[in-house]
């Protein structure tokens, strides 16, 4: 075998090519190092021992690898790569399920490109809110592994007796979750220190006979400006204080001042020592830094550096859109919506509201006209309040809202991604509608 064909994947098989490498190159040892990590998928030597293991802790020592590109407008579009390791106590997803995982603060937009590796694809504004952002997912992390909690798509159980107007008073930038063991909902809530009613939420406790307990720990959204409650149905016994405890026993959170991590004055793209295969190579690429092209059924629609929204090669008629806009807010005020629905369905009006922007024609819906389709308010009396004040009327809306994007539209990635989040709307609102029965 070459020596150019030998891919290392431990510290010592590291130094054993770099001896050849000395050998053979004349070189200097460090230099040679250096050489021989990159035949490991590494940067530098120093990188190589940050990722590969040595021989015999391979297997013992879990460990994943976060990496988010950026660039900085306000400095002369400077660029670079963070990539923060993370040493876990078990494989990641023994941790969480791939799937669940998008559910986890910080990971929405990392994408798993080999199994010790995850990727963003959005190109972060500057290289302190990248690292803000590992250093929010590596917090996400941690409190699922000390906890033991796992994500939970049951958005209704935040809402005792079903209810979507009886939430957590005061409640802010909450997340769902599940203790596996037990099956038990808890709502962990992270609202800024001072702002909550503790006297509104007493007697919130009270009357629905959840416990909400304040802990110590910073929490995971913003350390030191928030504070982390845990919130749960106090009827079933559930040992909230023993989930509190643990809490509380975690280390401080880890913050962007805090950063270990590696950082690259370039874009050369990051390859993990599992990323083995061309395959592994090509995936890891972030997909921000790849200029958009036409395909026969969707069209990009944002050329700037690090973005690659596309939308449908179609449009819809101004008179489709003003029914979309009238369905859409109609179900945004209605009371019979829980708030996993408001979620996805304004997240729905903001994109067709892009895509209507790009539709139209010169002169079609100026000025306000144009906010009125997605954004101002329906009359109380409007045919499409009317028939928003049931959860079976949402059901038909939310049916018809389908059909229509769909006889639009052609069938494509952009259009999937709205169609995917009536369906889960849909289905959301008839669980509700059956735990009220």
């Amino acid at each position: 075998m070459l020596i150019s064909d030998i891919r290392p994947t431990t510290i010592e098989g590291v130094k054993s090519l770099a001896a050849q490498y000395r050998k053979q190159e004349g070189i200097k040892y460090s230099q040679a190092l250096d050489v021989a990590a990159k035949a490991a998928n590494c940067t530098n030597f120093k990188n190589a021992l940050r990722i590969l293991p040595s021989i015999g802790s391979r297997a013992k020592k879990p460990y994943i690898l976060l990496t988010i590109y950026w660039c900085d407008k306000d400095k002369r579009y400077e660029i670079g790569r963070e990539t923060l390791t993370i040493a876990l106590e078990k494989p990641i997803l023994d941790i969480c399920e791939k799937l669940m995982l998008k559910q986890v603060r910080g990971f929405g937009n990392l994408r798993m490109v080999a199994p010790d590796h995850f990727v963003c694809d959005a190109i972060a504004g500057s290289q302190s809110f990248a690292r803000e952002r590992l250093s929010t997912a590596e917090r996400s992390l941690r409190f699922m592994e000390r906890t033991g909690l796992r994500p939970s798509r049951d958005f209704r159980k935040a809402y005792p007796n079903g209810q979507a107007d009886d939430q957590l008073p005061d409640s802010d930038h909450t997340t769902d979750w599940v203790d596996p063991v037990s099956g038990q909902f808890i709502l962990i809530d992270e609202p800024y220190s001072g702002v909550p009613d503790e006297a509104k939420r007493a007697d919130w406790s009270d009357r629905t006979d959840w416990r909400v307990v304040k802990t110590q720990w910073e929490g995971m959204y913003y350390p030191s400006r928030c504070d982390l409650y845990v919130a749960t149905d106090g009827r079933t016994g559930y040992d909230i204080d023993a989930l509190v405890a643990k809490i509380n026993a975690m280390q401080s959170p880890f913050l962007e001042e805090d950063w270990t991590g590696e950082s690259a004055p370039s874009w050369e793209t990051f390859i993990s020592p599992m990323a083995t295969t061309p395959l592994d190579q090509k995936r890891a690429r972030c997909r921000g830094m790849i200029y958009p092209m036409p395909t026969k059924t969707t069209l990009p629609y944002s050329y700037n550096m690090g973005e690659n929204r596309r939308r449908p090669a179609a449009a819809m008629p101004v008179d489709g859109h003003t029914q979309a806009g009238r369905i859409i807010k109609s179900i945004l005020r209605s009371a019979h919506r829980p708030y996993g629905v408001y979620r996805r369905m304004n997240s729905v009006r903001s994109t067709l509201e892009d895509w209507m922007s790009i539709e139209i024609g010169r002169g079609q819906l100026e000025g306000p006209e144009f906010f009125d389709v997605y954004y101002h308010e329906v009359d109380d009396d409007a045919p499409a309040f009317e028939r928003a004040k049931s959860s079976s009327g949402i059901v038909d809306m939310l049916g018809e809202l389908k059909h229509r994007l769909q006889v639009a539209y052609p069938n494509c990635a952009p259009l999937r991604q709205q169609i995917h989040k009536i369906d889960m709307s849909i289905s959301l609102v008839s669980k509700m509608k059956t735990a009220r029965k």
